[in-house]
Formats: structure tokens, C-alpha cells, sequence
């Protein structure tokens, strides 16, 4: 996007119809006289860059402070020294973008980023994988799905629909026992009738594998409806997980399988690597309407003085210690870095933040493979269910139409990028017997290797070949692998039963201090862009509200509730407050 003018974004931004429209009237009313509120955005994420994009489209000036790379977890980046006779070098991430069509604010935000040719902004660069599949080990049969478009005829919701459409699927995609089928079938029609208080109290304090009764079932349920949707999907452990977490996740998912309240196809990535399709068009068009930005700047405390934030102390890229101020300050960082900054004195003024530090978080981190050839697997992702790794993957090439591997990335000769998810770093592997974490960097590579070939090789057809393996990247944030001491900078926050309890809110009592990122309760309760980008405009609407601003709210869209299951929630409340278990669940 480097050879993109101003000029280009801004034309673009008017053809879309979305932000500079919203801008121009809080700009104006600033440049007749009133006075331009500064806030300092603490962390360039997606939480970030969505509380920048919102503020300064209201009229805000204002700086955002990002230790690494603008996108944080979300970019995509450059592999070192891998371009050669001019071309670009091969595209590296931390792992691979989904944005499911349950989504509804990042798509939002997305359609208010200009790119050139697109009248939805960088909306328009997702695109649809048309299947799934998951890869069995040993030999068992592989599962294939065709993946529904958007714009299915919405299905009749009744509970007896729900069951026996959900049974369906399972019997006949899985092939899980029919009885097997009926009871999961029937337990996530426990959850679908529960009402918020059952969900919030009983749910979010019972395992997923509990609700499920996994420990009674097969093995096939275990690792595809307990161990695949927690670890592979939800990035934590079955035995762990928040039902009120998993289910609601699967409860988006399965409405947007029927049709219902949906942004769009289950499935969608994007069509180029993230900055080129996303990240660098929206820092383009935050630059426009005034954005700057200090990437390389650590915040390492907040000072409290008169009940406010009065500074944020910063490290420089030189490693010079300096306060920077603001009228407001927003928190957008990973709930692992933010709240290393609030000191004793910024926890006790609000007790909140101190709940943060039972929030955990865990290892999910990518690794590509290039390939001198194009991987024959399939148009969308792979979730290997059986690898001890718990790993997915998708091969990118095939989604990325306006690139031509061979010529434009690398040496000339990489035809595919297969980027891969490693989930779990704590079991071991079927070529060292050692943890990701034990294993050093190299040996990570050639396990998860070994790992996709187990699944993909051994029903009689070579899918992967070790002569088409070029070279790989694994995530730089990840250190000291095959140490006693293993890192990783970018985690992931995880859902054990309890978390929901310990999020905060977005607003605080410090009046100039508020909370964004994937951390915060937001309406989607699970760690992804769409809840960092959901709690970015809860801190921005919290500080309107905070200075009595007259300005046009965020919209935070909450998922999807079918209105016809309303009146059995409601049933499920004078349950609930009775001591009586859901209508449905009959243990």
C-alpha cells in the first residue's frame, strides 16, 4: 500500500460512504473555536486502532503508543532477508485470520476503511473458503464439509427442529453413534433454551467436558465435539473451558449456519496477506484524519495524581524514559502487558483492575511453511483433530487471487504459504516425545511437520512431500524454546470456568482512564478482533459519556438471540429462580 496516495484513500473514503462523513461535523465545530480534547492510546492492536479510527472520526486528536508493529497479534509480517531480485519477501504472522460471518462491529469497522476499487472499503478483501475439513490419523477416514453461502433461507427454530437438524449432522458429517448424536444434540438445547442467569452463574462455572459428558462418550465425541471445538476453535482446554463461553460460540455459529443474524459466510479470510488487505489501509486512513503514531514506544506505568491518570511513562525506541500526557488515556493493550502498568496506586482506585490478574492467558501461536509446490488439500481450512498439537491450518495461495507466488514472493520459487496454528505446546509430540515448549525452534518445525503428514499422508495419497518443503517461519514472539525458560509475547486469553466473573469494564473509576482489548466484557465472550474491536467503542462511548459529548455513539452490535427461543429462556428464568434444572435437560 506504500505507492497509494492520500488523495486515493480519501476519494476512496467518499465513495464508501463511511468515516469522513462521520468526522466532518465534530471537526468543524472544533475549528470554530472548541477545544480539541488529546487522548493517548496505549497499544496499537486492533483494540487500539479501532479506538483511534472512532475518536478521530469524532473530532479527537490522537496519539497511539505501540511497543512492536501496528496490528499487534492480528498483522502479518515480512520474513527476514527472504526477498531476493526484487521481489517481496515471503509473508510470515502470527496465525492466520478468521473472521467468521457472527462477527458484526469489526465488519462494521472494516467497511469505513478506504481501498482503492473497493466501494465496502476493506470489507471487500474477505473472501468465502467454499469447505473444511477434519484430517484424521491412523488411517480413519477424513471429514469433508461443504461450507453453506450467506443468504440460506432461514430455518424454522423450534426446539424439536434444532435437535433433530443438529442429530442430522452430527450422524451423518461425523459418523458419531446415533445415540451418541441425539444426546449432544440434546445438551446444546440445554444451552440454546438457558436463560442469562443460568448461563452467567451454573454454565460459566461448569466445564465444557462436564456439560458434555465427554468422559462417558467415545472417542470420536471426545476429540470432535469436546477436545476439537475448545482447543482448535475456542484456543483452551475441554476440561477447563467456560460452557457458557464454548456455548455460546457454538449457539453464533450454528445461527449463522441457518442464516440467521449473520455478517455474512460462516468462513471468511482475507484475500492478501492482513497488511496488505487490512492493517496498512487502516493506519493510511487514521494518518489522514490526523492519527499519529509512536511504534516502538514501551508504556511501562500510569501516574495517579488528584484521583487521574496525569502521564503514561514510556520507554523510547532509544530506551529513554519519558511521560507523555493527554486529556484521556485509553488502555488498549493484552491484559498480560496492561496490567504490568497499573500500579498500586491506579489498582487501588479501582478494585476492577486488580481482578484482572486472575485472568489467564496461553500459548496459540503460528508457523508457516513454504512449498515450491501448491498443497492439493482442499479450498478452506483444515483442523487436524487427532494431532497431539492440536493443530489448523489453511493453504493460502488459492485465496489469494492477485498474487503470483513464484514471481512476486521470495527467491522465485515458493508456490504456496501453508500457515499452520499450533494450539497446544504442552503435550507431547510423535517425533521427539518432547512439548512444543521443550522442543527448540527447529525441532518445533519438523514436528509439526511430522504432525501434518500423519494426518494428511495415510489414506494411500501424498498430500505432503518433503521435497516441495522450502523453509519455514515460526512466530519471532516466541523465544527460548528447548530452554528451561520458553516465552511467548503475544499470547492468547483463554476461558476457564470462572473467567467471565473477573473481565472488567471498559469504563473506570479513574474518569480519563478506560479499558479496550479482546480482554474486557463485551457482548461476544470470547478472546478475538471482535471483542477487541466491540470493547474499542465501549471505551470510546464511556468517554463521551464521561465528558458529556454530544457526539454520535459507537454502535456495539451484541450476536445473534432468536426471537423465537425468547418465551423458553423466559421459562428457563422462573426455572432457574425455583432451583429447577432447564426444561430440556434430563441429565
Amino acid at each position: 500500500m506504500s505507492g497509494t496516495t492520500r488523495r486515493n484513500f480519501l476519494g476512496t473514503a467518499a465513495a464508501a460512504g463511511g468515516g469522513v462523513a462521520l468526522a466532518t461535523p465534530q471537526r468543524a465545530s472544533a475549528e470554530s473555536g472548541a477545544a480539541v480534547r488529546t487522548v493517548a492510546v496505549l497499544g496499537g492492536g486492533v483494540a487500539g486502532l479501532t479506538a483511534a479510527h472512532e475518536l478521530a472520526e469524532r473530532g479527537f486528536r490522537v496519539t497511539v503508543y505501540e511497543r512492536k508493529a501496528l496490528g499487534g497479534k492480528a498483522r502479518s509480517m515480512d520474513v527476514p532477508d527472504s526477498g531476493t531480485g526484487g521481489r517481496r519477501p515471503l509473508p510470515g504472522e502470527h496465525g492466520f485470520r478468521f473472521i467468521p460471518g457472527i462477527y458484526h462491529n469489526l465488519p462494521h469497522t472494516m467497511r469505513r476503511i478506504p481501498f482503492p476499487g473497493n466501494p465496502n472499503g476493506v470489507h471487500d478483501n474477505l473472501v468465502a473458503p467454499k469447505e473444511m475439513l477434519f484430517a484424521r490419523s491412523g488411517g480413519r477416514e477424513d471429514i469433508r464439509l461443504p461450507l453453506p453461502g450467506h443468504g440460506d433461507a432461514p430455518a424454522e427454530l423450534t426446539p424439536d427442529e434444532i435437535r433433530r437438524s443438529l442429530t442430522a449432522v452430527l450422524d451423518t458429517a461425523f459418523n458419531l453413534p446415533l445415540h451418541e448424536a441425539l444426546y449432544f444434540a440434546n445438551r446444546f438445547l440445554v444451552f440454546l433454551t438457558s436463560c442469562d442467569e443460568r448461563r452467567d452463574d451454573v454454565w460459566e462455572r461448569t466445564p465444557w467436558w462436564e456439560f458434555v459428558r465427554a468422559g462417558q462418550m467415545s472417542d470420536d465425541y471426545q476429540r470432535i465435539l469436546a477436545v476439537g471445538i475448545t482447543r482448535n476453535i475456542v484456543a483452551t482446554k475441554a476440561e477447563e473451558a467456560s460452557t457458557r463461553t464454548v456455548g455460546t460460540l457454538m449457539e453464533a455459529f450454528v445461527f449463522n449456519l441457518l442464516g440467521r443474524g449473520a455478517d455474512g459466510p460462516l468462513d471468511r479470510i482475507l484475500n492478501a496477506p492482513t497488511n496488505e488487505a487490512w492493517i496498512d489501509p487502516w493506519v493510511t486512513y487514521l494518518r489522514s484524519l490526523g492519527v499519529e503514531f509512536r511504534v516502538g514506544w514501551t508504556v511501562r506505568d500510569l501516574t495517579l495524581g488528584s484521583g487521574v491518570i496525569t502521564g503514561a511513562v514510556v520507554e523510547d525506541p532509544e530506551g529513554a524514559r519519558r511521560t507523555v500526557t493527554a486529556d484521556h488515556y485509553i488502555s488498549a493493550m493484552p491484559v498480560e502487558h496492561a496490567r504490568r502498568t497499573w500500579n498500586s496506586a491506579v489498582r487501588s482506585a479501582d478494585p476492577q483492575l486488580a481482578e484482572c490478574d486472575r485472568l489467564e492467558t496461553d500459548w496459540m501461536t503460528g508457523i508457516q511453511f513454504y512449498l515450491t509446490e501448491r498443497t492439493p488439500i482442499l479450498h478452506g481450512h483444515l483442523n487436524l483433530i487427532d494431532s497431539p498439537w492440536s493443530l489448523t491450518a489453511i493453504a493460502q495461495a488459492q485465496h489469494w487471487p492477485g498474487h503470483d507466488f513464484p514471481a512476486d514472493f521470495g527467491d522465485g520459487t515458493v508456490a504456496d504459504c501453508l500457515s499452520v496454528d499450533v494450539s497446544e505446546w504442552d503435550r507431547p509430540g510423535i517425533l521427539y516425545g518432547k512439548t512444543a515448549k521443550q522442543c527448540t525452534r527447529a525441532e518445533v518445525a519438523r514436528e509439526v511437520w511430522a504432525q501434518l503428514k500423519a494426518a494428511l499422508n495415510d489414506s494411500g495419497r501424498t498430500v505432503l512431500k518433503d521435497s516441495v518443503l522450502h523453509s519455514w517461519f515460526l512466530d519471532p514472539a516466541v523465544d527460548g524454546l528447548g530452554t528451561p525458560n520458553p516465552v511467548n509475547e503475544e499470547q492468547l486469553l483463554i476461558h476457564p470456568v470462572g473467567t467471565f466473573h473477573h473481565r472488567p469494564r471498559s469504563a473506570t473509576k479513574i474518569p480519563n482512564l478506560f479499558l479496550a482489548g479482546d480482554f474486557v466484557a463485551v457482548p461476544i465472550d470470547l478472546a478475538t478482533m471482535e471483542g477487541a474491536n466491540s470493547s474499542a467503542r465501549q471505551a470510546v462511548n464511556a468517554l463521551l459519556e464521561q465528558i458529556g459529548s454530544t457526539a454520535e455513539r459507537c454502535t456495539v452490535t451484541p450476536l445473534y438471540r432468536a426471537p423465537e427461543l425468547e418465551g423458553l429462556k423466559r421459562h428457563d428464568r422462573t426455572r432457574y429462580r425455583l432451583r429447577l434444572p432447564n426444561l430440556f435437560d434430563v441429565g
